[in-house]
């Protein structure tokens, strides 16, 4: 059983623009009881796998893009030529605040992953582990994003959010697919461990 409903959302998710993420069907939130029992335990667990396996991604996403990115990842991977949301909340917001900041780093993330692994999928078709490795780190922000709004719905009536979903790299040449992956996978592994440092407190059992 799902938190919420996901078409439209994933529908938004797809598009390289700012836009508004319904996070309900109505024109308000659905009822709490879409809300599992646990689900901040389980948001704090998705929070904290991400954490944990984003440097792996990244080093293997490096390794089978070959050369230059192998050697020249600290020029060619440098995440300020790339666009990422802002993620000016710390342990001392307000909850609220955090939350919906960590839902529009978590809807950006998970386009940016459907982005990168097409690309992967057209340009690395036999890098298996890495093609895994990138279905799963979606798979694990779709829930994530199920549990944060079931959140926002749930303890702030908060059912939209205005997202932006940063640049498509459709139609861009193979190296600048490579890097713009790269580029978005550095900077993820920098903003996922300050935001399970911020996060996590949040969540953690009263």
């Amino acid at each position: 059983t799902g938190v919420v409903p996901f078409m439209a959302l994933l529908l938004l998710q797809r598009r390289p623009v700012a836009g508004r993420a319904l996070l309900g069907t109505g024109s308000g939130c659905p009822g709490h009881s879409l809300c599992r029992s646990n689900v901040q335990e389980q948001t704090r667990r998705q929070v904290a796998l991400l954490n944990a396996t984003a440097q792996d991604l990244f080093s293997l996403y490096l390794k089978c893009q070959g050369e230059p990115f192998s050697s020249e990842s600290d020029k060619l991977c440098n995440p300020s030529g790339v666009f990422f949301p802002a993620f000016r909340v710390n342990r001392t917001s307000e909850r609220k605040e955090v939350m919906v900041a960590m839902y529009k780093l978590f809807a950006f993330l998970n386009a940016s992953l459907g982005n990168i692994t097409r690309d992967q999928e057209e340009l690395n078709p036999t890098a298996k582990e890495l093609l895994d490795r990138l279905h799963n780190t979606t798979k694990t922000t779709r829930g994530l994003i199920s549990n944060l709004t079931c959140l926002l719905c749930k303890n702030y009536n908060i059912f939209q959010v205005d997202v932006n979903y940063g640049e498509s790299s459709k139609g861009k040449s193979t190296f600048k697919k490579k890097q713009q992956g790269c580029q978005v996978l550095r900077k993820y592994v920098q903003v996922i461990a300050q935001a399970a440092r911020v996060l996590l407190p949040h969540l953690s059992p009263p």
